[in-house]
């Protein structure tokens, strides 16, 4: 395997919450550093020194925002 890819997203009351694409591997940290370490500590831990370690560990972060959208009917007659 060459390489592993994990999303990660804000939680709503702070902190991240990391899972790994294709693999079992779920983990949380309140900080990017934290997060990051988790990561390594939790793809340890799944992989036990197998021989299937990734060499390439992408980290992608997702933010949410949430916009709200009210018509103006006004803009679209001029």
């Amino acid at each position: 395997m060459n390489e592993i890819i994990f999303l990660i997203e804000d939680e709503p009351e702070g902190g991240y919450n990391a899972q790994a694409l294709g693999y079992s591997i779920f983990t949380q940290g309140e900080t990017v550093e934290e997060i990051k370490k988790n990561i390594l500590d939790a793809m340890h831990c799944h992989f036990d020194d197998k021989g299937e370690n990734p060499k390439i560990v992408r980290l992608h972060f997702v933010k949410e925002e949430i916009l709200n959208y009210v018509p103006n009917t006004e803009r679209c007659l001029a």
